[in-house]
């Protein structure tokens, strides 16, 4: 019977780690656009490389005057 490792595989570490500084990385693209780093963090943690796509796609919001 084949047994399913858990999720601290070693194996799986590297793409944890890396979808991680991805999120981070979005999160940061996000703040420099005017948006909000937290929702695009968690969404990148949803999304992976799509996220950044999309950050990278949309327009730099205005700051609001007051």
């Amino acid at each position: 019977m084949i047994q399913f490792s858990s999720l601290a595989d070693a194996q799986a570490a590297p793409w944890f780690a890396g979808w991680g500084t991805l999120a981070l990385i979005n999160a940061g693209l996000a703040q420099g656009k005017n948006r909000s780093g937290l929702l695009w963090f968690l969404l990148s943690l949803v999304l992976g490389p799509i996220a950044t796509l999309i950050v990278v796609l949309l327009p730099k919001v205005r700051q609001k005057l007051f």
